[in-house]
């Protein structure tokens, strides 16, 4: 029973699709199939872009995208699946129907439709590898480390899109397979050893996921190159100065190289001096010290207050030197702040014990 509703769906559809040429060796009937399938292939793609893409990576997605940003599919996706379906229905027509069209013709465009799928395709794929960010989670919810390696991830992903879609492109194009692979085997040693500096690069990406000695916005020095890192490539690292200026350094020199990272300092320390007269009083100069290292060490933003002292460092012929030695929470914010009100409170105390700081010129004046 089936197979005869079947039958005759297919004869009242070739009963639909015959009549006489028209317009382009169509008939009325077959140009207004090929319009609809036009039309649900377009509103196939705008559907499959705005709704099922974000929906099921929603599904597969592990947490939210590094940038905070909302996922939306390319354009190119869109188009994909319509060009799909455009090519699937026209062959489907043609194989099951009978059409009035010229049959090369249309057979031509169902493969151009085809090609395009495979091309937009790629492209989708190259650009749906930016929202790699939202399968990789890492232990604490270190957002460094994420950025490093979605980094990294996205990087590789570019490539290997790039290569399969070289041998696809290649395949379509009538290229033999077998017989290429078999080309890049007898080349392969060239391109390693021409390569070699590249291959390196990529080892040391994979070397800078693995240790992570720094993550993307931390500061770091390396040789010469002072900056914060931006980004982690599958070839260069690039990091931007306090200058502003961007630069791009390989990833083997910095595998090669010893690396200062200073976001992953635990504290930081402030090591102001005072000069004081020559001719101050040491008792003052002790209640100075004492009364100065209490004040600083019982601010909350002081720490390691057991390594924290200010004591008399040395005598000049015309001044008496202390030396300090504080730490803070590791934040230049914070490091900038507590370094002025320590040097205010240093004021206040040395009024407080009637000591004057040293002014060279005003002991120039009293010799005179």
């Amino acid at each position: 029973m089936k197979c005869t509703t079947w039958g005759q769906y297919m004869e009242k559809l070739e009963d639909f699709l015959s009549g006489e040429q028209i317009i382009l060796g169509f008939s009325q009937n077959t140009l207004l199939a090929v319009l609809l399938c036009g039309l649900v292939a377009t509103a196939s793609g705008a559907i499959a872009r705005r709704l099922l893409f974000p929906r099921i990576i929603d599904l597969i997605s592990k947490t939210e995208r590094i940038d905070g940003k909302d996922i939306f599919a390319p354009r190119s996706l869109g188009w994909m699946i319509g060009f799909l379906i455009m090519s699937l229905t026209l062959d489907w027509i043609g194989s099951n129907g009978d059409p009035v069209w010229n049959e090369n013709y249309m057979n031509t465009i169902s493969n151009l439709f085809y090609a395009g799928f495979v091309v937009l395709m790629l492209l989708a794929a190259f650009r749906l590898v930016d929202y790699i960010d939202v399968l990789i989670v890492v232990e604490g919810d270190d957002m460094a480390a994420r950025r490093s390696l979605a980094s990294v991830a996205e990087s590789i992903g570019r490539v290997v899109v790039v290569v399969v879609g070289f041998f696809i492109v290649a395949g379509l194009a009538g290229v033999d397979a077998n017989s290429f692979v078999a080309g890049l085997g007898v080349t392969g040693l060239v391109i390693a050893l021409a390569a070699k500096d590249s291959v390196a690069n990529m080892f040391g990406a994979i070397s800078i996921l693995i240790d992570q000695p720094f993550n993307v916005g931390d500061w770091i020095v390396v040789g010469s190159v002072e900056g914060e890192v931006i980004s982690i490539g599958l070839r260069t690292t690039q990091i931007r100065s306090s200058a502003d200026t961007m630069i791009t350094v390989p990833n083997s020199n910095i595998t090669n190289s010893s690396v200062e990272n200073f976001s992953q300092r635990r504290f930081r320390r402030i090591q102001p001096t005072f000069d004081f007269e020559v001719n101050s009083d040491p008792d003052a100069l002790k209640k100075f010290c004492d009364s100065l290292c209490k004040q600083v060490v019982d601010d909350p933003r002081s720490m390691k207050s057991e390594d924290s002292w200010i004591r008399v460092k040395s005598f000049a012929p015309s001044m008496v030197i202390v030396a300090t030695n504080f730490y803070c929470m590791s934040s230049a914010a914070t490091q900038r702040e507590f370094t002025e009100d320590i040097l205010l409170m240093a004021r206040a105390r040395a009024k407080d014990n009637q000591l004057n700081f040293h002014e060279p010129r005003r002991r120039e004046h009293q010799q005179l």
